[in-house]
């Protein structure tokens, strides 16, 4: 692996520091480059391309808002004995103290660049005669993303849907609930599913959903913090329901707008079935659970 790393990079040099770091899905290792520090993510599942590929273009479309920091990507590269790395921008982390409050005003910034790029672009092509130093600038006006993505080691895809009830029922929830009924052909959660279905759309009456770009899986296992201020991590991005993000997040508190506790739920939904399709029935019950709160 090394060789071809070296190869790949183009560095003479390539020395293990003996950090090393990943959780349940990857191994990972720094090493010391001709250029400086690189974090190294492993995986040798035959679906890690993937997975890496996601991840990459995850933290190329966040790094582009200059919102939020995010470990700069290098490059994807594939194993000739299986399997894939990835390699990324090294940088010293620890666990999130002091900088909460800092991560919660970034990731809002996160959230509301789109809105606002799609605002200057409108605003722009309402002028006649585009003048100097007005830029075209990159917005989004759909649902999804460029490429699948994987939160944990399950891919997710990301066609794009021109509004937001669809996409998220459909390519999460339906895909989750299909994945639980291949598994584990669990009739209560599928009849469950039929009805809740039904009833999604009235969650989100007379609410405006903008496109905003999301991290995807933003627990307390992929935030921390750096001597600049926070960090996040592992990202599974789409452009989706700014509310999403809570579905996981919970540590930066709720919101009081009409009907957010019941749609808050529906996005938890979405991880207790990606917990249980990862790791099994522990999961079942508070999928169970939601499924019939949210019916009631």
């Amino acid at each position: 692996m090394e060789g071809k790393l070296k190869k790949e990079l183009g560095t003479a040099m390539l020395k293990s520091t003996g950090h090393s770091g990943g959780g349940c899905i990857s191994e990972g290792q720094s090493y010391d480059t001709d250029t400086g520090r690189v974090f190294v993510k492993i995986n040798h599942k035959s679906e890690a391309k993937l997975m890496f590929d996601g991840e990459m273009a995850s933290l190329e479309a966040i790094l582009k808002t200059e919102t939020v920091k995010v470990p700069k990507p290098v490059k994807v590269v594939e194993l000739d004995t299986g399997g894939c790395v990835f390699v990324m921008e090294h940088l010293d982390m620890r666990g999130l103290t002091k900088y909460s409050k800092h991560l919660g005003e970034q990731l809002a910034d996160l959230h509301i660049h789109n809105k606002r790029q799609l605002e200057t672009f409108n605003k722009e092509h309402q002028t006649v005669g585009k003048g100097a130093g007005q830029s075209e600038v990159a917005v989004v006006e759909k649902f999804g993303f460029s490429v699948p993505t994987c939160c944990g080691y399950l891919p997710q895809e990301n066609e794009w849907q021109d509004d937001w009830v669809t996409f998220y029922s459909q390519q999460r929830l339906q895909h989750q609930l299909n994945m639980v009924e291949k598994s584990y052909g669990d009739r209560e959660a599928i009849e469950l599913w039929a009805k809740l279905q039904l009833k999604i759309p009235q969650f989100f009456k007379d609410v405006e959903i903008v496109p905003a770009l999301l991290h995807g899986d933003l627990w307390g296992g992929n935030v921390a913090q750096c001597t600049m201020g926070p960090v996040i991590f592992d990202p599974a991005s789409f452009y989706g329901h700014s509310e999403y993000e809570l579905g996981i997040a919970g540590m930066f508190g709720g919101f009081n707008t009409p009907g957010f506790a019941k749609r808050n739920q529906l996005y938890q939904l979405f991880h207790y079935l990606n917990h249980w399709n990862h790791f099994g029935g522990g999961y079942r019950g508070s999928s169970i659970s939601i499924m019939k709160n949210l019916l009631k």
